[in-house]
């Protein structure tokens, strides 16, 4: 609970840092969020390769690496049809579209946006950021009641870069890899599933 609360006060003190003179400077350098990523890799990196239990725990997981993505996909799915029915703003088609963002909120709004309109994008950047903040924040009672893959799942597509240290953390070094796979394999799908939904069920 110690560390959600520091991962809360450290974004709470970014958005109020962000209000500094000093923060328009720094932001407008386009690289400054990417090595910051940058960094956050190599030092998960460097933490997977000092383990070696991490290697050999993809090794015995086998095929079974494509289970948590696909449970992913089924989880997020099941949840935002289930809001549609509770939502008489939002369609079934919409929701889908921006369940499957998957976290990736950049991606997924301006997709959207693009697709369906501007106010749509504007829910699947929100929602997707809410995502991705509520498994940084609550990563850590996520392990305890539903097991230390609940995290990953919860990320979706972010357990491959913001939210993987808090998952190596939290959830061990050797779940880092399958992290790493889950996010990959729902990064690649975000720009596939979004557009199919939205083209492919246009009255729903």
């Amino acid at each position: 609970m110690k560390n959600s609360l520091y991962i809360l006060a450290a974004f709470l003190a970014g958005i109020l840092a962000g209000r500094l003179p000093f923060a328009s400077v720094l932001l407008a350098h386009p690289g400054t969020g990417k090595y910051a990523l940058y960094l956050l890799m190599l030092l998960v990196g460097m933490g997977i390769g000092a383990d070696p239990r991490s290697l050999k725990l993809v090794r015995a997981q086998g095929v079974r690496l494509f289970l948590l993505p696909l449970a992913t996909l089924a989880g997020t799915f099941t949840g935002v049809a289930v809001l549609a029915g509770l939502l008489e703003e939002i369609g079934l088609r919409e929701a889908l579209a921006v369940g499957a963002g998957f976290g990736y909120y950049s991606l997924s709004s301006i997709l959207i946006t693009q697709l369906h309109s501007e106010s749509l994008g504007v829910v699947a950047l929100l929602s997707n950021i809410i995502r991705e903040v509520l498994t940084l924040i609550l990563a850590p009672l996520m392990v305890i009641v539903f097991g230390k893959l609940a995290p990953i799942a919860a990320a979706g597509a972010t357990s491959m870069d913001t939210t993987l240290p808090v998952i190596s953390r939290v959830s061990g070094r050797e779940f880092a890899i399958i992290a790493l796979f889950h996010g990959i394999l729902l990064t690649i799908l975000v720009p596939i599933m979004v557009p199919a939904i939205l083209r492919l069920f246009p009255g729903a």
